[in-house]
């Protein structure tokens, strides 16, 4: 049996079932592609079904506001993928009055990419598109022993067309998705290699070698940051502030925030001028939580949550005054989300 041939027999056998893959409807596809980005389906599948659920159209989505995306986001980070979304279905209803139909335009949309063009492309349309994800990257790259690095402008390159050449050109979507599934379930950074129907074709099993592919050239400088935030309280109301900084969480609501370069024990952050401007408002501290470490992808945050009483504060145009019980309904980062329930707060 041809490799192609095996690889769909063993998809038609151990295929999960997945909401996205019982739809042509390619703005089901679509948003489905853009949750998993840099997530695991068990994480994404919740939102996806919260996002088809209130927005079950492309219409009903790009009438909504950046709140209400944002909001439903909270906790799937990658922020700029759910401000893309909106964008992207403002483009699609202004262009084409709906989903485009050909790999050029959809790839044209804001937040999508070759890969993600291509999956639409071929499971919505099934036109012959090969997609090469970090699924594709591990199985191509351990199944013929390819050491050309997949960062790198040759490793793109040749395992862009590895993917055309192998693609089944009769069955394009079931091929791309029997490919992404054998990465997912079986040749897995971990692999199964036991379960593996290419197990005597594998030159990385038989070199013993499967943790080597596939070959990076470079390695991610990860950057740390240390932020400490201030939960300013008068009565039964709390300060909040929306990050419009092109940086992390863009969109999204916080408490006011001192940044350092350093971490900073209390006597040190007092005497910073971020804090004595805050002085000016009479608070007192109430309590300041142990630091909490959040990792992104680049960036470590360290993060303490410093509590202040105040009798009077001053509006400042960044300010947001709210009730505490209200604060659930504005979308924050998962840092911050994960605090406050675990405080009670």
């Amino acid at each position: 049996m041809a490799l192609k041939d095996e690889l769909l027999a063993w998809y038609h056998k151990n295929a999960r079932n997945l909401p996205w893959r019982n739809t042509s409807d390619p703005y089901k596809i679509w948003l489905s592609e853009i949750i998993l980005q840099q997530t695991r389906v068990e994480q994404g599948l919740p939102y996806y079904q919260r996002f088809t659920k209130q927005f079950p159209n492309l219409m009903k989505l790009a009438q909504a506001s950046e709140e209400e995306v944002l909001r439903l986001w909270q906790g799937l980070g990658y922020y700029s993928r759910g401000r893309n979304l909106l964008t992207a279905a403002r483009q699609m209803i202004e262009r084409h009055n709906g989903f485009p139909k050909t790999y050029a335009e959809i790839r044209d949309l804001k937040g999508v990419g070759e890969y993600t063009a291509a999956a639409i492309a071929s499971f919505a349309y099934n036109l012959p598109h090969a997609v090469v994800d970090g699924n594709v990257y591990r199985f191509y790259s351990r199944l013929f022993g390819i050491n050309t690095p997949i960062d790198s402008t040759e490793g793109k390159k040749e395992f862009r067309a590895l993917a055309d050449e192998m693609l089944n050109k009769e069955f394009p979507a079931l091929h791309n998705q029997a490919v992404m599934e054998m990465g997912a379930l079986i040749c897995k950074p971990k692999p199964d290699c036991e379960n593996c129907p290419f197990i005597q074709q594998c030159i990385a099993y038989k070199e013993k070698a499967t943790a080597e592919y596939p070959v990076k050239s470079k390695s991610t400088k990860v950057r740390s940051r240390y932020f400490y935030y201030l939960l300013m309280e008068t009565g039964k109301n709390i300060i909040i502030r929306k990050r419009e900084e092109k940086d992390i969480w863009q969109g999204l609501y916080e408490f006011p925030l001192i940044e350092t370069t350093h971490a900073m024990e209390p006597e040190e952050l007092y005497g910073l001028n971020e804090w004595k401007t805050m002085k000016k408002n009479g608070f007192q501290v109430k309590h300041i939580s142990d630091s909490y470490l959040h990792k992104l992808s680049h960036q470590h945050l360290h993060a303490r949550f410093i509590h202040l009483a105040s009798v009077k504060i001053k509006p400042d145009k960044e300010w947001k005054l709210i009730p505490k019980k209200d604060l659930a309904n504005y979308g924050m980062p998962q840092l911050i989300v994960k605090y406050l329930n675990e405080t009670e707060h």
